[in-house]
Order: structure tokens, then sequence, then C-alpha cells
């Protein structure tokens, strides 16, 4: 390819190309075709019949179905606000109950109930349905969240570009301080639209915003760590980690249940999921599993501590063996071998097409 203009430009279409690429797969695997696997959930009584019942649905659903039994409603209750079992059936000869928490999952919740409608019209009764834990009226889906999770992550990688190579010239000491104000600002923004703007958090607002921090601040640190090495491919590989894996494993629309095993597998310790069900937690749920969430959370925010300090150190090493090994660096070094002017244009040139490829690199993330 003779062009240098034209072997720029295709250079620069592999990335969109692949992100193309990357989020149908991703999106499309995860969303497309929703089907329960292994959803739990519970029959109440301890009678014969309910057992009996519990067997039926158990071999009329296969995999689909984890079914088991449970002594009293009060119990199965527990299980749903500990998130244990999606729905629980009440047998009754005159008015059988199914028991759901939809702010776990509102799609869980309607897949509970197409399971179990036909048990209760073999009856010949109307199934009356329980939500032991609704969502906000404001927020009657339970999504909310999940796109609450989106505008805190385009808003953490797409900061990424901008510590990472316009802020190349900085110390990394003086990045990690900007990625820990960023991360409190997005944190901040993310609060405002939980709460007064689209009051999907009724309370609890500084627990929100905690974990809004310890998420966002995550990413941050491991994009502005990663930047050092990957450079401009540092906005594909957040695509990937963020968006790709992270949006699809979050359990925002579908609960890990209801999608194929790769995802259900991510859900138990991506860091988008900790945000969601950790926040679902401390908003509908008393807290129960928040502090399992959390500790996902830190644990994402150590390991972008830990690749920041890496490229740190990698970046002062890179440096002191480039000051050891440039010649001339001395006074009468410079004096006896003046820098000739074609080798400042070549240095002026390469400082142009740095500024560049940063410049370029932040429109791309943003764009995306």
């Amino acid at each position: 390819m003779r062009s240098p203009a034209l072997r720029h430009v295709l250079t620069h279409l592999i990335t969109p190309l692949l992100m193309c690429m990357g989020m149908g797969l991703a999106y499309m695997g995860a969303f497309v075709t929703p089907e329960p696997h292994h959803l739990p959930v519970a029959v109440v009584g301890t009678a014969p019949r309910a057992k009996v019942l519990a067997q039926t649905v158990k071999d009329t659903a296969g995999d689909k179905l984890d079914v088991r039994t449970v002594a009293t409603r009060a119990e199965a209750v527990d299980l749903l606000r500990s998130r244990d079992v999606t729905g629980a059936y009440v047998p009754s000869a005159k008015a059988p109950e199914l028991l759901v928490a939809s702010a776990a999952s509102d799609m869980g919740a309607t897949a509970v109930e197409k399971a179990f409608t036909p048990v209760a019209e073999k009856q010949g009764d109307p199934l009356k349905v329980t939500d032991v834990a609704a969502p906000v009226v404001d927020d009657p889906t339970g999504q909310g969240l999940f796109f609450l999770l989106i505008a805190l992550s385009i808003g953490s990688y797409a900061s990424v570009a901008a510590l990472g190579a316009a802020g190349a010239a900085l110390a990394m000491r003086v990045r990690a301080v900007l990625a820990l104000g960023v991360s409190a600002v997005v944190s901040g923004i993310g609060v405002l639209l939980a709460g007064p703007v689209f009051r999907l958090a009724h309370h609890d607002l500084a627990g929100v915003w905690g974990m809004a921090w310890l998420y966002s601040a995550g990413i941050l640190f491991i994009g502005v760590g990663l930047h050092t090495f990957l450079k401009r491919w540092t906005t594909l590989t957040m695509m990937v980690l963020f968006v790709m894996l992270n949006f699809t494993s979050s359990g925002g629309l579908f609960r890990p249940e209801l999608q194929n095993g790769f995802f259900g597998t991510l859900h138990a310790f991506w860091n988008g999921a900790g945000f969601v069900e950790g926040v679902r937690s401390l908003l509908y749920f008393g807290n129960d599993g928040l502090a399992r969430n959390a500790w996902t959370l830190v644990a994402w925010l150590l390991a972008g501590l830990a690749v920041t300090a890496i490229a740190a150190l990698y970046e002062r090493t890179r440096t002191t063996g480039q000051t050891t090994a440039r010649p001339g660096s001395g006074t009468q070094a410079r004096t006896a071998h003046p820098v000739a002017q074609p080798e400042r244009d070549a240095e002026r040139d390469t400082g142009r097409a740095s500024e560049q490829e940063a410049e370029e690199e932040v429109e791309e993330t943003v764009g995306v």
C-alpha cells in the first residue's frame, strides 16, 4: 500500500470494525434469546400433594427450573428477599398464589409467572401474583439501575482516553490523582441522576454514591494503567472489558438464570454485576448481599491500583534508561555537537504525531 494517508485511515478503521463485531456477538449472544436455565423456584407446603406438585413442575420444565419445597409462606418470602429463589408458588384449592420479587429482576418474575400460570389453570382458578419486593414507582421495571450503570461506565472509560492520551506527558502519580478526582465527579453525576433527577433511589444516596465511586475508580485506574502498554488499543480493550462483557453480565436486564452459562458465570465476579446487585441490595433487599458485592468492586479497584503501580514503575524505568542512553546530555557535549536543524524538525514532527494520535484516540472513545 503506497499511500501513507490511506494506510493510516485503514489502520484506524480496525478498531471500530472490531467493536462492531464484538458488540454484535456480546449483545445478541446475551439478550436475543433469553431462556430459563436452572431458574430457582419454590413450592410452598410439606404435604405429599405439594411435593408431588413440585416434582411434576420439575419434570415438565426439565433443566429450565430448579424446584424446591419450603414449609411456609414466610420462609418463601425470606428466600425471595435473599434472592435465593426467583418465585414461589403457594398451592390453594381456591386461590393459588405466586410470590415474586420483581426488583431483583422484572424479566425473572415474568418468566416464573409464565411457568406457574398453567399450573393454576389446571386447577381452574386464577393465579394471584404478589410482589414482595417491587421497584419504586419511578422505575417500574427496575431496569433504571442498568441504564445508570451505562452512564457511569461511559463517563469512566471515556475519561481514560483523556487521562491516558492527552495527559501522557504528566507523571503517573498526577494521572492517578486526576483519576481519583474524575471518579468522584462521575459517581456524583450518577447519584444526581439516580436521586433528584429520575428518582431511581428514594433513600441511601450516600451508599449509592459509594458503590458508584468504587465502580468508576476501578475502571479508571485499570484504564490509566493499561494505556501505558496498549496506547490507542486501550479504547478497544476498555470496550471489551466494561461494555461487551460488563453490560451483558450485569443482570440489569436479565438475571444470569435467563442467559447462557458464559454470561451467567461472569455475573458472579464482574464489576458491573457487583454494582447493579449491590445497589439493589441497598435499595430493595435490606442490605442482604451488599457486603459481597461491595467486596467485588473493591477487588476490581485493587486490581486497577496494581496495574497503575506496574505502569508507573515501567514508565520510571523506561525514562531512566532513555536518559542514561541519550548521548550528548552534558554541557560540553551540547557545545561540541549542536543539534542540527533536521533533527529539530524530526523531533517537532514526532511531537505533532503523538498529539494527533492522542486527539484521535479521544475522539474515537467519545464517539463510541
